[in-house]
């Protein structure tokens, strides 16, 4: 190019760019990761800010608070039961995380490992069906779940107000990202190794959870945890399926709800008691990040 092309402005950038471009890259780097993190962070930032402003100066409140009240996070510790919210939600996580990992590698391993007819259009009707909505299930589950069906004349149980009702319409929602992750990593472990297992006498299900399943421990690991982190989260089926009491299995939703009143808003009780309930999920992400991470990655790995 003539020197005639790189005049004005835009041109001396251009030519920079091309001149330094190791160095704009490094620049483009930085100021993408710093704005990741600002985006991703802002709003705990705002959460905390929220919950140590005093309640006379929750309408004024800025970027930075003027004076502190610590004393937010004890108050919602001691006069609320919101660890018993807390408990609720990691229980009910954990029944559904169990329940879609045994399904879940049942059908992984049947997808993954085994031929037979319609197996394609079967995975890609799975596909389709976890494309929809929680809410286009609303109307027929929560019939089911409470009762008011009847299936050849017997009527189904009411589950409302227990722990199944809520991890039904859970494990229903999980299992096709289950099945997808699980399948990806049953089917990269080499048929040698199950023969090797099935030789020795070991059934299909022995080989499945004696050899395939810990082969394949990053994948479930993945899954699980996603699972768990989308059930610890969700909001629509447990606000339906309890009444809010947490001697009858309300989540953690419901314990921050708890500061919704009717005359009155208690908007930093809200934001202390969702910082500490996103603490057990901070914590499992910290513990078990270098798992997420191979698990993601080994998965679109072909050996």
């Amino acid at each position: 190019m003539s020197e005639q092309e790189y005049t004005g402005l835009t041109g001396r950038i251009v030519q920079y760019t091309i001149q330094n471009s190791a160095d704009v890259y490094r620049l483009g780097f930085w100021v993408g990761l710093v704005s990741f993190i600002m985006i991703t962070l802002f709003p705990f930032y705002w959460l905390l800010v929220l919950a140590v402003t005093p309640d006379n100066q929750l309408y004024q409140m800025g970027i930075v608070p003027e004076n502190f009240n610590i004393g937010v996070f004890a108050t919602v510790v001691q006069e609320y039961p919101l660890h018993h919210y807390i408990f609720n939600s990691i229980l009910i996580a954990t029944v559904t995380v169990i329940v879609c990992i045994t399904l879940g590698s049942l059908a992984g391993y049947a997808f993954g490992r085994v031929d037979f007819p319609g197996k394609g259009p079967l995975l890609v009707l799975l596909l389709i069906i976890s494309y929809f909505p929680g809410i286009a299930f609303l109307i027929p589950l929560f019939e089911l779940l409470t009762g008011s069906l009847s299936i050849l004349g017997t009527p189904t149980p009411d589950l409302y107000n227990t722990p199944w009702g809520m991890v039904f319409p859970f494990t229903m929602l999980s299992l096709p990202i289950t099945i997808f992750i699980l399948t990806t990593f049953y089917s990269q472990i080499p048929d040698g190794l199950e023969d090797a297992a099935r030789v020795e006498g070991t059934t299909r299900l022995g080989a499945l959870f004696r050899v395939i399943m810990p082969l394949s421990a990053p994948g479930v690991v993945t899954a699980a945890i996603i699972v768990f982190i989308g059930v610890y989260r969700e909001f629509f089926f447990s606000f339906i399926m309890t009444d809010g009491s947490p001697e009858n299995w309300a989540v953690l939703v419901y314990g921050i709800l708890n500061f919704q009143q009717q005359h009155t808003q208690m908007y930093n009780m809200m934001a202390a008691a969702s910082l500490i309930g996103i603490i057990p999920i901070a914590v499992l992400v910290i513990i078990a990040q270098e798992h997420i991470v191979r698990g993601l990655t080994a998965g679109g790995l072909k050996e």
